[in-house]
């Protein structure tokens, strides 16, 4: 049977993806960029303002599972919908917003539920059902919006700059809304049953179809009370809250105001969240690497390259030259992006079936509640001591224990199980 119609179905998913990931995902990542214009008009902590980043995360981390399980029991469809209007409106609404409460409510809670019903939560489990194979590759060409959403965010600084930063949330929600409702309506399917078509990559090998000639389906290892109750599940959990929550999202929340009091210029500063998307999007594009060498492997190329970053920011200096600090961004965009994907693409390797939404949710909510403690934590340090360089030795530590974390849950293993018993007579 002619892969053909089912390729360009599979691709038309990977583009609605990305669009979606680079808008969705942009509302969120413009935070560090808001971040100190917000700061100058109002004045108040930045542990007490960082925490509105912290509680979207947090929010996000909770609502996670739910929307992943949900994927499976309500039309995919209309829960993106629904997902796309709450972000957008909520996005819209903070160009409103003139108490911390406000932000609390706004970007704190209602985009964090938006986001969840329109990202990862449900995209993550309609690639893998659309991709019978290379699932690293695929994954990582539609997580390329996430990590481009950085390049979006950097073009809010314009908007900011020549209409100030109320005007720009407000245009951000807007875009979001027009955009992708039109997208989800005409493009977007959650399986390929929905179009009298099988997985891409299903019929491509003796070894991946039945012996009566149909496709294969997921070899189910994994009840919903047995993947809850694995190590394994939390083991994934633990390697993304340490990676991306405490992590990442420390660093992302404060690089810009950290390098703004560096010397950078607020124009400099800003475009450091550029570069970490533009190399971002090289690090997903490259986790196809997961497919050859494994995905610990390349969890621990992530992991170096993320440490590596990190010990720049402790020793930079503006009077150095923008050099270093490019550096930390090109080599932070590529170990995040790698993470990114491949996290996900282990824990399809080890629960993909029936309750992979809600595992997969479960798997994106680490990332939620060590956000909440990452951002808020790194403002709370500077504000007590004064410095970053505690936050930032905090968030290498994070680094280096998610590899361990991710290693100890061993998708190879997993992996080697489920191609077995597809071989099996």
């Amino acid at each position: 049977m002619s892969q053909k119609p089912v390729f360009i179905a599979a691709a038309m998913i990977l583009a609605v993806s990305f669009i979606m990931m680079l808008l969705a995902y942009g509302v969120r990542h413009s935070f560090p960029v808001f971040f100190p214009f917000i700061l100058d008009e109002y004045g108040w902590t930045r542990g007490d303002t960082a925490f509105m980043f912290s509680l979207h995360l947090l929010v996000y981390g909770a609502c996670a599972p739910i929307a992943g399980s949900l994927c499976t029991k309500w039309p995919p469809k209309s829960l993106l919908l629904f997902g796309v209007l709450l972000l957008g409106l909520a996005a819209a609404a903070c160009s409103m917003a003139t108490r911390l409460w406000h932000f609390y409510v706004l970007f704190g809670v209602l985009a964090p539920i938006g986001l969840a019903a329109a990202g990862s939560p449900v995209l993550n489990p309609t690639i893998m059902n659309w991709f019978a194979t290379r699932r690293g590759t695929a994954l990582g060409l539609a997580q390329t919006g996430g990590g481009l959403s950085f390049v979006f965010v950097f073009m809010m600084e314009f908007v900011i700059d020549g209409f100030g930063w109320r005007m720009a949330y407000l245009a951000m929600g807007l875009l979001t809304v027009v955009i992708l409702l039109p997208i989800i309506l005409l493009k977007y399917s959650f399986s390929p049953k929905e179009r009298g078509l099988t997985p891409y990559g299903s019929a491509e090998s003796n070894t991946e179809t039945h012996r009566d000639g149909s496709s294969p389906v997921a070899v189910e290892l994994w009840t919903r009370s047995s993947g809850l109750r694995s190590r394994q599940l939390w083991l994934l959990f633990a390697s993304n809250m340490l990676f991306w929550g405490t992590g990442c999202y420390l660093i992302l929340a404060h690089q810009v105001r950290f390098a703004i009091d560096a010397g950078f210029s607020s124009t400099v500063a800003a475009s450091t969240s550029a570069a970490f998307g533009i190399f971002m999007v090289l690090g997903q594009a490259s986790s196809f690497v997961s497919d050859h060498i494994g995905r610990e492997a390349t969890i621990l190329i992530a992991s170096v390259l993320a440490c590596t970053a990190t010990v720049i920011l402790l020793f930079l200096d503006a009077e150095r030259g923008v050099t270093f600090l490019y550096l930390f961004s090109i080599l932070f965009g590529l170990g995040a992006g790698l993470f990114a994907v491949v996290v996900f693409a282990g824990a399809a390797d080890i629960f993909f079936g029936k309750e992979f939404g809600l595992l997969c949710g479960i798997v994106t909510a680490g990332m939620g509640f060590g956000g909440a403690f990452g951002p808020w934590l790194g403002g709370v340090l500077f504000d007590v001591s004064g410095s970053y360089d505690y936050s930032f030795i905090f968030a290498g530590f994070s680094f280096a224990l998610s590899f361990v974390c991710f290693f100890l849950a061993a998708p190879r293993r997993f992996l080697a199980i489920r191609r077995k018993q597809l071989k099996a007579p």
